[in-house]
């Protein structure tokens, strides 16, 4: 099969041909251009994965101490029926375990300091089928013995109030019990029997959890307040908690993860793209950059153009040389940002600890971040996009400086060569 004459010549003509001053700074404005694009693709694809990398991280903390689903009674009421609604979210096949728990806010106190806390009572024995909590923190959760009152405190929390594992603490319910003098505050002391550190701030300075059973006397509950669910596939969560608002019976709440975390995860979904609107203007500024290299291109081969015009050469045809020329610097240069992109992201873990060492600094220090080393995960929603604009963007720089050459008048060219 004859490769058409204008592949060979627009590829001829993306490496300037013959080897003149004039020809090389075309080159070289191509090479820039090329260059522009492939690192504009690499920057997007690299940032992009990173944040889909500390997205990623930082749900896969959240989720190691709260659950995919929550079911619970209206105002923190007792559910009126646990075992029947635990027993009617099990028949699901989405689900993977279930756990009843009491949730309820209190105070803290251990001296002259006080903070305000989310108290969790939980069955020791179910909590490793909702979260990874259990299993992170060791035994640890297993110290929780029903009649004890021992608590488990967030580990920032405890650092906070300069507690240990041994020490007595203060618990003040918000209900106060009424007595004769007024209603006073119900207090009770409660031994810490260890801590845990989920890696997510939010949840290690403020969580407290006890014994289910405990927790129950203290706020005067005659039973659990709600239910945890794992499911399956976390994804799913939110067509699962449609599923089970429809097949529980009774007046019950269901909230999934996405909505409990809402506003945090609306405003990664917002910057992300938002960085995605302005590195792409670095790739229009790059593929832009074709314009000026094929209006040089086109000057340069007017004698060329007027030749292969009166040789029979359509306008058409002579479009579609220069077309292929952009179209090589877009193609080119936007394999080579895949292949830089994807390079960096698939390698990012092994790269950034390198540059720390070789500048002696720390990009994410423990103290400040949630996280000390820097994720990524391409994904190819995200590389795909990318690759597409970028090809547009090119193309589209093309379309100019083409149809000026086609309208190129061979007598006019050829009168002074």
């Amino acid at each position: 099969m004859q490769i058409p004459y204008e592949l060979i010549l627009g590829w001829r003509y993306t490496r300037a041909g013959r080897a003149t001053r004039r020809n090389g700074f075309i080159s070289f404005i191509s090479g820039v251009s090329m260059l522009g694009i492939a690192l504009g693709v690499a920057a997007l694809i690299i940032v992009l994965s990173v944040m889909n990398g500390f997205q990623k991280e930082v749900r896969d903390r959240m989720l190691g101490v709260i659950s995919h689903i929550e079911v619970f009674a209206p105002n923190n009421a007792a559910l009126p029926d646990p075992q029947k609604t635990l027993a009617e979210i099990k028949t699901s096949p989405n689900v993977l375990g279930a756990a009843t728990f009491i949730a309820a806010q209190a105070l803290l106190a251990r001296g002259e300091d006080m903070k305000g806390t989310i108290v969790r009572g939980i069955d020791p024995t179910l909590e490793g089928q909702v979260t990874d909590l259990a299993a992170a923190s060791g035994p640890t959760l297993a110290r929780l013995v029903a009649g004890e009152f021992g608590v488990v405190l967030g580990g920032e929390l405890a650092r906070s109030m300069g507690v240990r594992e041994g020490d007595v603490v203060t618990l003040i319910a918000p209900s106060g019990q009424v007595t004769p003098a007024g209603v006073v505050p119900r207090l009770k002391q409660m031994k810490v029997v260890g801590t845990f550190d989920s890696g997510h701030f939010e949840y290690d300075s403020a969580l407290v959890m006890m014994h289910q059973t405990d927790a129950a006397k203290i706020f005067r509950l005659e039973g659990p307040t709600g239910i945890r669910i794992k499911l399956k596939d976390l994804h799913q969560a939110r067509e699962v908690a449609v599923e089970l608002s429809r097949s529980l019976s009774g007046d019950l709440l269901i909230r999934d993860w996405t909505r409990q975390n809402k506003t945090w995860f609306a405003a990664v979904q917002l910057e992300k793209r938002m960085m995605f609107i302005i590195l792409t203007l670095i790739v229009a500024v790059a593929a832009f950059n074709l314009v000026s290299t094929l209006v040089m291109t086109v000057t340069d081969k007017r004698a060329d153009i007027a030749i292969l015009r009166t040789l029979g050469a359509s306008p058409k045809s002579i479009m579609g040389i220069f077309v292929v020329q952009g179209a090589m610097v877009g193609v080119i240069g936007t394999l080579a940002g895949l292949l830089l992109g994807l390079g960096v992201a698939f390698n990012i873990d092994v790269l950034v600890p390198a540059l720390e060492r070789l500048l002696n600094a720390s990009f994410l220090p423990k103290d400040i971040y949630l996280i000390s080393r820097m994720p990524s995960e391409p994904q190819y929603s995200d590389i795909m996009p990318i690759a597409v604009i970028a090809l547009i963007l090119a193309f589209l720089a093309t379309l100019y400086p083409s149809w000026h050459a086609s309208r190129v008048n061979p007598a006019e060219a050829l009168r002074y060569e």
